[in-house]
């Protein structure tokens, strides 16, 4: 009997995160999906620019890399040149939110049959930790040494909740993987929003509430226990749109 082993599609490369960086969780569970759905051979990664910038050799599938915050553009070419096949894309808050928001919207507002990951960790890791449009109210970043100030630096957004409010997506969900219950949770969710896509159902976004200890000024436990304290409570877990239910 087989208690553990590493998902085929991940490779034998060595994950260059943080210690305590939860991004190694997800891209396991991302490659669980893509195992268990037996897609590997017509899957096509889009890597974004940020801390999983190399997320390129860690997948045992094509890889493309996409400039900062084009991923949805570039996995809409893909998956509309080549409908067959499996079109996701593995971005931070950083990418996704900021630079590449107007990307996310008209995607999801068109309704792509694609998947996007969204790790949302508060904070830009790889450029040093500076404030992003997701860091908390009073959250202190290189960028907001005294707080997030909504005054002067507005509020976080919540991308679940902006995406809520188009009619095209099929499906948004936010988790969390700082417990083993919570990512239980976010498999299940990874392998709905890649089962969508197999099924033509359309767009379909998972956002995970990520840790990022180095950046966060905190030790790996502290970062995990923070993410229950602070972010769960400005990000809320659970199902945003799932059309297949309504």
């Amino acid at each position: 009997m087989v208690v553990f082993e590493k998902p085929h599609a991940l490779t034998d490369a060595v994950l260059h995160y943080c210690p305590g960086c939860t991004h190694g969780i997800v891209h396991r569970l991302v490659a669980e999906a893509i195992d268990e759905l037996g897609i590997e051979g017509r899957t096509i990664g889009i890597a974004p620019v940020g801390c999983s910038v190399f997320a390129y050799n860690y997948f045992n599938c094509d890889m493309i890399e996409a400039a900062h915050g084009r991923a949805p553009a570039v996995a809409t070419g893909v998956k509309r040149s080549l409908p067959e096949n499996i079109v996701f894309s593995y971005q931070g808050d950083g990418d996704l939110a900021s630079i590449g928001l107007c990307e996310t919207v008209s995607t999801a507002s068109r309704g792509e049959n694609i998947t996007i990951i969204f790790i949302n960790n508060a904070i830009y890791g790889m450029t040093g930790g500076q404030m992003a449009p997701t860091s908390l109210i009073g959250q202190v970043t290189q960028t907001s040494p005294y707080g997030r100030d909504p005054k002067t630096q507005g509020y976080p957004i919540r991308i679940c909740e902006l995406l809520s409010t188009l009619e095209a997506p099929a499906y948004l969900e936010r988790v969390a993987v700082n417990n083993v219950k919570n990512v239980r949770r976010a498999k299940k969710a990874i392998l709905k929003a890649f089962q969508n896509q197999v099924d033509g159902k359309g767009f379909s976004l998972v956002e995970v509430l990520s840790a990022c200890p180095t950046n966060w000024g905190m030790t790996p436990q502290k970062a995990l226990e923070w993410i229950d304290e602070a972010m769960i409570p400005q990000y809320p877990l659970g199902v945003y749109r799932d059309k297949e239910a309504e």
